[in-house]
């Protein structure tokens, strides 16, 4: 079989032949992939720079999800036992999630992801309950777009969203945002505008792509002055703009904070498996309703190496089809 595959850490992906996998167990399944979105996770891991890369590594097919069909047509969505990124892969029964009619396989394709960096966040690291004002830094990524989205599905009476795009912010209003703060501004305008929302419909729960000097200058603009404050809830999930902050302990303790973080191993057994068995089959129903949008750029499998660091637009994910 034709799979992309990772020689060494670090390197480009392969477009080559690979022994097709083997089913070894009763609980998996042989799938024939059709797509599989290449994201930031999926560049970390290869390269041996997120948390849960293996110190070790010989070749191996990447990717560690992907949308194909059974042996008996069945259109799925599923994480892969074997790496995704080739035209087929072993799944296991208990991780994978059907497909609705209307759904395409990029679309399938690109958002688990990127529902589970927002809506896992949502729901269970912030509690989000239904009319609250919800901020998330960050919002022109492809995630973000979909955290607006399912935020205002999960019932938030405002989104505000930040972006240093003005066109993508612009966009986010036509997506459910209710207000735009660009981080181009200087700190103290931004850090401003931050606090008049505040004090106009407090923030509840804070949603962070970015990390690094905008979560700094968020953190700083909910200090408060020796009164009581409103509880916020501010979620870590990504790091685009650095991966420390310095944070003042006078913040901490003049205001009511709640800060964790959202992803890999700060999800419980059940809380994933409620990620496929209820919120993956949710969102997908209302991609293929045509109530959860979503841009992805198609490409093919043998261009993977040219294609592995290529630029995509802002908001927009890479999807390989196989």
């Amino acid at each position: 079989m034709k799979a992309a595959v990772m020689y060494t850490k670090g390197n480009l992906p392969q477009y080559t032949d690979m022994d097709e996998p083997l089913v070894q167990q009763d609980d998996q399944l042989l799938i024939s992939v059709k797509a599989a979105a290449i994201k930031h996770l999926d560049r970390a891991v290869a390269s041996g720079k997120h948390y849960s890369s293996e110190d070790k590594q010989n070749a191996r097919v990447i990717g560690g999800d992907g949308v194909g069909v059974l042996e008996d047509g069945t259109r799925v969505f599923a994480l892969g036992v074997s790496g995704m990124v080739a035209e087929k892969a072993i799944i296991e029964k208990s991780r994978m999630v059907k497909l609705p009619h209307g759904i395409d396989d990029a679309t399938a394709a690109a958002l688990p992801n990127a529902i589970a960096g927002s809506a896992m966040a949502l729901r269970y690291r912030a509690a989000m309950k239904q009319g609250e004002t919800v901020l998330i830094n960050g919002a022109t990524g492809f995630t973000g777009k979909m955290a607006v989205q399912i935020a205002k599905h999960y019932g938030a009476g405002r989104v505000i969203v930040t972006g240093r795009n003005e066109a993508s912010l612009q966009s986010l209003l036509s997506l459910g945002a209710d207000e735009i703060v660009s981080v181009k501004q200087s700190d103290a305008d931004f850090m401003a505008q931050l606090k008049a929302i505040h004090n106009s419909t407090p923030i509840d729960v804070i949603i962070d792509y970015l990390w690094g000097h905008t979560a700094e200058c968020i953190l700083a603009s909910l200090k408060g002055k020796g009164l009581f404050t409103h509880r916020t809830r501010f979620v870590s999930i990504g790091a685009v703009t650095g991966d420390s902050i310095q944070l003042s302990a006078e913040t901490l303790r003049s205001v009511d904070l709640q800060l964790s973080g959202s992803g890999l191993g700060s999800w419980t057994k059940e809380q994933m498996q409620a990620l496929l068995t209820d919120i993956l089959p949710d969102m997908f129903q209302l991609a293929a309703d045509g109530k959860l949008k979503a841009d992805t750029i198609s490409v093919n499998l043998e261009d993977i190496g040219r294609l592995w660091n290529m630029e995509v637009p802002d908001g927009k994910r890479l999807v390989v089809i196989i």
